[in-house]
């Protein structure tokens, strides 16, 4: 409903009384009071708020780590989502290795689940891979910018055949990140390859959901059309 305001402090009223809660009997309640303290730094970060967002989603992060070492088949994929969203809250502080440091533990943790439960996880990994991604060439690393993408392309691809209502959004923004750490070395032709996939799949979109896809189709006929026009090498 856009009541940010408002959100915020329902948010943070649910921590603090998890807060007395948790204290009084923290078997009971620390796992309420994380997933308070991860809705709250999100509510935060809604309002620009960036360093009490991460300073929340901090405090959920150590504690799912605690709960998760504890109780790891309950608390591995909160504890993962915590450190995606501790690498996001990282990133837009510009404290770009911590980000990276961060969702490298989020893939880490994802691949273990996804090894166990490849259905429930696979599309977590993926999503983790992608940001990892996005971490990695913003430091420069764009070899293993391209193998991190290159990894979350081909488990959407997956996904994709299985359920492309569902996923083939999602694969259609990797390959458009491939595309676009693939022409970062210089590879224009197989960035050319991927980022046509993307309009293929975005055209397919569009058509069924304008209002929702044809921002996405409009970028990425942009990135084909710079291609194009740009030399290989």
């Amino acid at each position: 409903m856009g009541q940010r305001e408002e959100a915020l402090t329902a948010a943070t009223r649910a921590v603090e009384i998890r807060e007395a809660l948790a204290e009084q009997q923290p078997d009971a309640f620390l796992p309420d009071l994380a997933g308070s303290l991860n809705n709250q730094s999100n509510r935060l970060a809604d309002l620009g708020q960036r360093e009490e967002a991460l300073a929340a989603v901090t405090r959920a992060v150590e504690t799912y780590q605690i709960l998760a070492e504890q109780r790891p088949d309950a608390f591995l994929p909160k504890l993962a989502i915590s450190l995606n969203n501790h690498s996001g809250h990282l990133a837009g502080l510009g404290r770009r290795e911590e980000a990276l440091t961060a969702i490298t533990r989020a893939v880490e943790t994802y691949q273990i689940l996804a090894e166990q439960r490849p259905d429930a996880f696979l599309p977590n990994l993926a999503m983790s891979l992608n940001n990892q991604s996005v971490h990695l060439a913003d430091l420069g690393q764009r070899e293993e910018a391209l193998a991190a993408v290159t990894r979350a392309v081909e488990i959407r691809k997956a996904l994709a055949e299985q359920r492309p209502d569902a996923f083939l959004p999602d694969l259609a923004m990797s390959l458009n990140n491939q595309s676009v750490h693939l022409a970062g070395l210089g590879r224009r032709e197989e960035a050319l390859a991927a980022v046509t996939r993307a309009v293929e799949i975005r055209k397919a979109l569009a058509e069924q959901r304008p209002n929702a896809f044809a921002q996405d189709l409009e970028r990425a006929l942009q990135l084909r059309e710079e291609l194009r026009q740009t030399p290989e090498g």
